[in-house]
């Protein structure tokens, strides 16, 4: 049962509206509210509305949505707020995920829509957001105030609405203080506890976002934030109206020195905001049922197929490759196209999307992106080599110590096993479909943050080699091929000192089954780390290139 509120009177005549109020007339639809709440990484810290323009699917949310309403109240000392309601817009010049959200959520549904938003950076949940005993700038109550104050204004116009969800994201600060480290499930049930009594809600439904494994944080502190998943997990695995969302595989913005940051940044935000949409949707069954599955099976039975298994971080993934800039880019629009004779299954953003059968092989990214198996398929398809089929494994939010069979103290995080499945699943699937399979290789890109921190660019050449030793006895494939390929690593003098592609030459050199690729001329990139579109479709001929060469040779 969701909680709803009764109006209590019609004031409209009385209260001048302060956005484009077409909403109130709509007496026959309930107005939903959505409240938004946590510390920076729900602000929009770091981000700039001026770079929306820069990320073509989230094109157009610089401007006001003025079918949904907005209360805010942000920051610590100096707050931002509101005055009454207004139309959804950004604040401050940053972004924060409700923009997305709320466009997103309104082009899948008929309802009206309104967004109360308290947030403020470096707030801790056992201190300024503790519902019992709030402390430093004691975000509980003020949150609960204002947005009782903004329901009560809905009250007051006579605006019918019910609270549909509560959008959490918070807990980087929690981790420097060991006390609330260790109680951060305890005190986030307790948190839950309380709103929906202090809202007479108590079925509310709680969306609680991951904290980033892709910032920095999700490097240097890996414990630490490995804690406070678990603490989140705790509550979201035994409260049937609390949800886990995954945000570890959106964009991070890139910072200046190694590149790393501590914040999603603008496009991270805009994806952000699109998965909270995506797990209300599913839960009220909005969410589109799309099927990509092949029309008709490309190979004839018995024939041969060979198989290609893409796998990495960041730029496997796509993460700022966008189709709307591929549909302009010359001699490149023909791979937007669906290629029915090449079978594809994907498993991306570690387990957000997981393609439900093969399809033809064509871009699969969540938020319009696509990776560099679009290109790498299209190159091996011209070369006219048989029967191609293409599997890709990536989590953009992972670094290489997840893909290791030893993995690391964060255990949620290791993809070994995942990884080794999938590739199992792939090969069975189309044995049973009656194709006799050849794995041709695993082409990995080496993890782009990994070559930033020090730490784990030291550890890279051993970690990866023991990826790829690992997997080749599990496999039972001693000759099993790997292609690695390496961008050029980043170049800052904290990080210079550690010569890692010597390293990794070194470790791979007797290796006569690992291909080592460096991929060191690629198209002028405006940012570190992360490729634009043209980067990603370049390194995807380049590995395919790599690939014949072998077989030439």
């Amino acid at each position: 049962m969701i909680f709803m509120r009764p109006s209590l009177v019609l004031l409209l005549l009385s209260f001048p509206v302060a956005l484009s109020d077409n909403l109130s007339a709509q007496t026959d639809e309930t107005l939903r509210v959505f409240i938004f709440a946590g510390q920076s990484n729900m602000v929009g810290s770091d981000s700039k509305v001026k770079d929306i323009k820069r990320f073509p699917p989230f094109s157009g949310l610089e401007a006001p949505q003025t079918k949904v309403r907005f209360s805010y109240c942000l920051g610590r000392e100096n707050k931002t707020k509101s005055d009454g309601w207004i139309d959804l817009q950004p604040v401050n010049n940053i972004v924060g995920p409700e923009l997305s959200f709320a466009r997103e959520v309104t082009r899948n549904t008929k309802a009206p829509l309104a967004v109360i938003k308290v947030a403020a950076g470096g707030t801790h949940l056992g201190g300024d957001w503790n519902p019992d005993d709030p402390i430093g700038f004691e975000m509980y109550p003020l949150a609960l105030n204002w947005i009782r104050d903004a329901l009560s204004d809905l009250d007051q116009r006579g605006i019918k609405y019910r609270l549909e969800g509560f959008m959490w994201h918070q807990g980087e600060n929690d981790m420097f203080n060991e006390d609330y480290m260790a109680k951060y499930g305890d005190n986030l049930k307790n948190f839950l506890a309380c709103w929906r009594r202090d809202l007479n809600a108590p079925d509310l439904r709680f969306y609680v976002g991951e904290l980033c494994t892709k910032t920095i944080w999700g490097m240097d502190l890996r414990p630490r934030m490995y804690a406070i998943s678990l603490g989140q997990k705790a509550v979201t695995n035994n409260d049937p109206m609390a949800q886990y969302v995954p945000t570890s595989h959106v964009g991070v913005e890139i910072g200046g020195g190694v590149g790393l940051h501590y914040h999603y940044g603008t496009l991270g935000q805009l994806e952000h905001g699109v998965n909270y949409a995506d797990a209300y949707l599913k839960n009220i069954g909005k969410q589109k049922a799309v099927s990509n599955a092949l029309k008709k099976w490309p190979y004839k039975k018995g024939a041969k197929v060979k198989l290609f298994v893409l796998a990495g971080h960041r730029n496997m993934e796509g993460e700022r490759a966008f189709v709307q800039e591929l549909a302009e880019m010359n001699g490149k629009t023909n791979l937007l196209q669906p290629k029915s004779g090449i079978a594809f299954r994907y498993n991306l953003g570690g387990g957000y999307k997981v393609s439900d059968d093969w399809e033809p092989l064509a871009p699969a990214g969540y938020y319009d992106t696509f990776g560099p198996e679009i290109s790498f398929g299209d190159t091996l398809n011209k070369a006219a080599i048989g029967n191609i089929a293409i599997a890709k494994f990536t989590h953009s939010g992972s670094q290489i110590i997840d893909w290791t069979p030893e993995g690391s103290e964060a255990k949620s995080r290791n993809l070994y096993p995942a990884f080794l499945e999938f590739v199992r699943d792939a090969i069975q699937e189309l044995t049973a479909r009656g194709q006799e399979v050849e794995l041709a290789g695993i082409f990995y890109h080496l993890g782009e943050n990994d070559m930033s921190w020090g730490p784990f660019r030291q550890g890279s050449p051993e970690r990866l080699m023991s990826l790829v030793t690992q997997s080749r006895k599990d496999l039972a494939m001693p000759e099993l091929q790997w292609y690695v390929s390496q961008q050029p690593p980043t170049d800052d003098e904290r990080v210079n000192k550690i010569d890692v592609t010597a390293k990794l030459q070194q470790a791979v050199s007797p290796d006569k089954n690992l291909i080592y690729i460096q991929a060191f001329d690629i198209p002028p990139q405006e940012k570190k780390l992360v490729l634009d579109t043209t980067g990603i479709v370049w390194l995807g001929e380049q590995i395919a290139e790599a690939y014949l060469n072998q077989t030439e040779n």
